[in-house]
């Protein structure tokens, strides 16, 4: 029976992500926002979404703060040089952020990006 619980367990959280996820798209496009699983190279891109992970190059490098933003339908790269951390941009923050796309690797990129923090609404 171990091998069920465990399949069982994965279903369950299976579907508690992409509910999550769900609701994350909704959220974000009904605030106007592009999905990022529609933002192009090279376009302006306005998008929203939650920080899933931040990431800071060996010392020896240029500073940059890389950042990982979800939406629901996919995720884009930010990346700010010059900057090893900004006041309240942590994982699992949400924010709007608008600039211009770079397909690096085949994953959208977003340099120095303009980026508001947005507040959670009670449910989301």
């Amino acid at each position: 029976m171990p091998g069920f619980l465990s399949r069982l367990t994965q279903r369950v959280a299976n579907a508690a992500h992409e509910a999550d996820a769900a609701e994350l798209a909704q959220h974000s496009v009904a605030l106007g926002a592009t999905r990022i699983s529609d933002i192009v190279d090279r376009g302006l891109a306005d998008v929203r979404g939650e920080l899933r992970s931040l990431t800071l190059p060996p010392r020896g490098k240029v500073p940059a703060l890389i950042a990982e933003l979800y939406d629901g339908t996919g995720t884009v790269v930010l990346v700010w040089l010059g900057r090893r951390e900004i006041r309240g941009v942590e994982t699992g923050a949400r924010m709007r952020v608008q600039g211009r796309v770079s397909y690096r690797k085949g994953t959208p990129t977003i340099f120095n990006p303009h980026y508001e923090l947005v507040p959670r609404v009670h449910g989301h």
